[in-house]
């Protein structure tokens, strides 16, 4: 019997032509446009006539120890806050994919910060925070006055409390995400691990972790993905401060583009994006290549 032939439709290219397009004009030519003027002296004295500077935006940058340091402070909120949001999201998620009394309540407990203004997180945690904020206070009443201080005035607690702050919010996000993984292994794998002698550690192992990759490289990418590109969380709680010690490369780039240096703004906002498509790439294939078929 001879095979049919399929026919090539272009039906699926025309169906995908008004999105591909509209995602060209509004992501592709802005990131183009912004690539050509960071190679310029653009600038508010040459706001609509920059000449070609080559690669002198992006040697200054390199130059500039507030953008070295904005970039390290990146990295390490960026690392800190993968792993914390995606340790305390599968413990969660672990705890509750069982029957377990109010687990409905504790889910939506547990999810209801990444719900919310990310403004209005950060202003809370401020006066939280605050040399005379909450957590001040219930630490003198209690007796504790030695552990009180300045929570975001110094590098150390400022980063450590914007880490905080940020996993708080979302280690929840990562939870259901987990969840969704867990509640998709077949209950029989755990059948049969229990009848081939396997106790709870064995099978936690050999079952429950292999088979969670494919949810741990969705939480993974996307947390990686948002610590390195992190503005809203550091700008509204200390600003990149005290001095530079919380500055990351998205509060570097709006703090850079506001004073009117907008070739470097661009620059470093071109950076950025590099840093965040390579890693983010990276991160996914290390982990889609270690996932495996249930």
């Amino acid at each position: 019997m001879k095979k049919k032939k399929r026919k090539n439709s272009i039906y699926p290219l025309w169906a995908t032509a008004p999105a591909l397009l509209i995602y060209t004009v509004f992501a592709v030519v802005p990131i183009l446009i912004s690539l050509v003027f960071s190679f310029t002296d653009w600038n508010m004295e040459r706001l609509y006539s920059p000449e070609f500077a080559g690669l002198k935006n992006y040697i200054g940058l390199m130059e500039d120890p507030v953008f070295l340091k904005s970039i390290a402070n990146t990295f390490i909120f960026a690392l800190c806050t993968t792993v914390l949001k995606t340790v305390v999201g599968f413990l969660l998620a672990l705890a509750l994919v069982r029957k377990v009394a109010a687990r409905g309540v504790l889910r939506t407990i547990y999810y209801a910060p990444c719900v919310m203004s990310i403004t209005v997180v950060g202003v809370l945690f401020k006066s939280i925070l605050a040399n005379t904020g909450l957590l001040n206070n219930a630490l003198s009443l209690l007796g504790m006055d030695f552990l009180t201080r300045d929570w975001l005035a110094k590098y150390g607690t400022a980063m450590g409390s914007v880490i905080f702050v940020e996993t708080w919010m979302w280690a929840g996000f990562n939870m259901f995400i987990f969840l969704s993984g867990l509640q998709a292994i077949p209950s029989d794998y755990y059948e049969s691990a229990t009848l081939d002698g396997a106790n709870g550690w064995e099978k936690f192992r050999y079952v429950t972790l292999p088979l969670i990759v494919p949810s741990l490289t969705v939480v993974v990418t996307l947390s990686i993905a948002g610590g390195l590109k992190v503005f809203d969380i550091i700008y509204v709680i200390t600003n990149g401060g005290p001095g530079f010690d919380t500055q990351v490369l998205s509060t570097y780039t709006y703090q850079t583009f506001s004073l009117g240096f907008l070739g470097e703004s661009t620059a470093g906002s071109v950076i950025l994006a590099v840093i965040v498509t390579i890693i983010s790439f990276v991160m996914n294939r290390y982990f889609t290549k270690r996932e495996v078929e249930m």
